[in-house]
């Protein structure tokens, strides 16, 4: 949950500092050009070094620390967190070799060194958690880690585009039952952005296919994707629905099934769409992030459909 929230933070920051020196899509040079490779380097290890600086003072500050350890969470809230780590290794990845191109490096160059570092920037991250006695270093938060840059990377290789691209949607929830609403406020914040970025239940993610990308010669349009969601519900707890409040009464909510859900929606990839404004395609890079909203099946692991006239 927090690692998701300090990620989006870490691409709107690269994306306003992208957007103010024009790096991405402006005057991209035909040969390596070495002042450009110089300011995206300061610039990344400037916004890399801040993020963690703030990230290891402020984060972690209200947690006691520990010697290094490892902690097995791959049996928690449905693997969403997992998904929420592809996604993150992904668009830090996909972000950075946006800014790359301005740097004239040879395109596999670009793409290694973009592509790699969601991984390297997810990587620090785990380790600091190592050191917490909150968390602890997750081999399986790694291998999510390496899987959105290994799917960045390996489209960037084989078609010099991204067909695949992992997007992200929430929605708001709440609770009649007041215990389950103060639960949910504690687990998940009650404010807009803290319910949309930790609550595992109201987030779904997405592989965003473009189908045109895949038949040059189709007659469909070419902004128009078929995307394959993932999402869960009924969690109130990384392993279960049971758990002791700060007064020492202790709640059983095991009725509430904890379910898997799988979604199908037709979507919009934002940079197929034709523009000559710059910025409009900055602010479309940035919209790529998000499914857009549209009609949605949904499959759920009860066996229950059901179809959403409108599903974020």
């Amino acid at each position: 949950m927090r690692k998701t929230l300090i990620t989006l933070a870490f691409l709107l920051q690269s994306i306003c500092s992208m957007a103010q020196k024009k790096v991405p899509f402006f005057s991209i040079p035909d040969t390596t050009t070495k002042s450009h490779v110089w300011i995206l380097s300061g610039t990344t290890v400037a916004l890399y070094g801040s993020t963690l600086a703030v990230l290891n003072t402020a984060w972690y500050k209200g947690y006691p620390r520990s010697s290094f350890h490892f902690f097995n969470d791959m049996g928690e809230w449905n693997q969403m967190d997992k998904a929420g780590h592809i996604f993150s290794a992904y668009f830090i990845g996909k972000y950075s070799r946006e800014m790359w191109r301005w740097s004239g490096l040879p395109p596999k160059k670009q793409i290694w060194i973009g592509g790699l570092s969601g991984l390297a920037f997810q990587s620090v991250i785990e380790v600091l958690d190592g050191y917490s006695s909150e968390w602890g270093f997750s081999w399986g938060d790694m291998g999510a880690n390496a899987v959105g840059s290994a799917l960045l990377i390996s489209q960037e290789l084989a078609w010099n585009e991204q067909r695949i691209q992992v997007k992200f949607s929430s929605h708001l929830q709440s609770f009649d039952d007041p215990v389950l609403q103060r639960k949910a406020n504690e687990l998940f914040g009650t404010s807009y952005w803290a319910r949309t970025l930790k609550d595992y239940n109201a987030q779904t993610y997405w592989l965003s296919v473009n189908l045109h990308s895949f038949n040059k010669d189709s007659w469909l349009p070419k902004w128009l994707n078929i995307a394959v969601g993932y999402g869960a519900d009924g969690m109130l707890g990384g392993r279960d629905n049971t758990w002791t409040d700060k007064n020492g009464i202790d709640h059983d909510y095991g009725h509430i099934k904890r379910i898997r859900q799988f979604y199908l929606s037709p979507d919009v990839d934002f940079t197929k769409i034709r523009t000559g404004k710059k910025g409009v395609k900055v602010i479309f890079q940035v919209l790529n992030m998000l499914k857009f909203p549209a009609p949605t099946i949904e499959i759920n692991s009860q066996g229950n459909m059901k179809l959403h006239a409108l599903y974020f």
